[in-house]
């Protein structure tokens, strides 16, 4: 018996974007909610391949009668997802005063770069300028060079598309006190900056007293860092605590009475290039021999193509294989009752599921068929493999 997953029966209506939507939908959409993806006729879908278990409505939004259909939608919708930039709602008719007009129980989920006020607020930008903007960025770097973004994971994916789900779901729990929807402003230069709360918290404490690049967790301490191994591999060492730091010393061979102190800051540039020069006459694969099983904080540094064959993530399941036997992870986190259940069908194409899901929303077949001819929404089945 399937068990029904956590956000079943949660209606989300999401407007094609960028990355950082798409997964807000995705993440929705693996824990149960029913998402829509709106995509705008012509175009090739979700480059991001964040569509997994939503369904394909291609409309033109820019014509009156296709704002008109997402009206209607949204009418019926408990959650609307867009993340254009502020304004461009407004401009086609569909903004939070009109939609809630219509449907006053609707979550607007707004998830935008800058925030939907502000003077940046109408700029383009990406997650390396949101990153720079929230503060975040002038902490991530190496010592004597520029900083440098964590890919585009942080202000995307952390402080964008996590956090707008993560506000969509409060709003959800409110609506279940007030019966009201409301406006959720995600942007991702103060999600970013929330999700670094705790180097503000801890600025006075002494832990980024140093040069960027020159503290304990920043890459300055010798015991916690990335270090090459003999066969081209990396590991990565976390030993912060006493106790940890001495078995990191002894699975290096090692006698801590013959070392400076673990904090002597002057000495970790020297100690680093001691730890450096013994990880790399050893392969990743001996140095798992030496320090699995211990407390250590010892972790080799998997690749993607490594990750799947891992003993932790096999016995947890961790790793997930679609249809067309990609790989991606689980979505995260467990829960113990209504666990996720992503699925493991491919992305639908642009416009495949729009007449089904009219249908669904009230659209006779008469109508949809008037829209199709007259262009405002399109509809692309695929096609039986003879």
């Amino acid at each position: 018996m399937r068990v029904p997953m956590a956000l079943q029966g949660v209606s989300v209506v999401e407007l094609a974007g960028l990355a950082p939507g798409p997964f807000c939908g995705m993440v929705l959409a693996d824990f149960g909610a029913q998402v829509v993806r709106v995509d705008r006729p012509g175009t090739r879908g979700d480059l991001s391949r964040m569509a997994r278990g939503k369904r394909s409505l291609a409309v033109d939004l820019k014509q009156p009668r296709g704002a008109a259909v997402l009206r209607s939608l949204c009418a019926r919708a408990d959650v609307v997802l867009e993340s254009f930039r502020p304004g461009v709602m407004e401009k086609l008719q569909l903004s939070p005063e009109i939609l809630q007009r219509e449907n006053p129980k609707l979550i607007y989920a707004r998830l935008s770069g800058f925030g939907q006020s502000g003077r940046f607020s109408r700029v383009a930008g990406h997650d390396i300028n949101y990153l720079a903007l929230s503060g975040v960025l002038s902490r991530i770097g190496r010592s004597g060079e520029a900083p440098y973004a964590p890919l585009n994971l942080l202000a995307d994916f952390g402080g964008g598309g996590l956090m707008c789900a993560l506000g969509i779901l409060m709003a959800l729990f409110e609506r279940t006190r007030s019966g009201k929807g409301q406006v959720v402003d995600a942007n991702m230069v103060e999600g970013t900056a929330y999700l670094g709360s705790f180097l503000w918290k801890t600025q006075q404490t002494g832990l980024w007293g140093q040069p960027r690049g020159q503290n304990m967790l920043d890459g300055g301490a010798p015991f916690y860092a990335t270090y090459r191994t003999a066969d081209g591999g990396f590991m990565a060492v976390g030993a912060l605590e006493p106790q940890f730091y001495e078995l990191l010393l002894r699975g290096l061979g090692l006698k801590s009475d013959e070392l400076p102190s673990q904090m002597s800051i002057t000495d970790w540039p020297e100690m680093k290039k001691k730890f450096a020069d013994i990880f790399a006459k050893k392969t990743k694969a001996e140095w798992c021999q030496i320090f699995d099983g211990t407390d250590a904080c010892v972790t080799p540094v998997l690749t993607f193509e490594e990750v799947t064959h891992c003993g932790h993530h096999k016995d947890r399941g961790s790793f997930i294989i679609d249809s067309e036997q990609g790989v991606s992870p689980r979505p995260a986190p467990q829960l113990s009752n209504t666990p996720a259940l992503p699925s493991s069908k491919r992305d639908p194409f642009v416009g495949e599921h729009t007449e089904e899901i009219l249908k669904e929303f009230g659209f006779s077949q008469e109508e949809i068929s008037q829209l199709k001819s007259d262009k405002i929404i399109e509809s692309n089945k695929p096609r039986a493999n003879l």
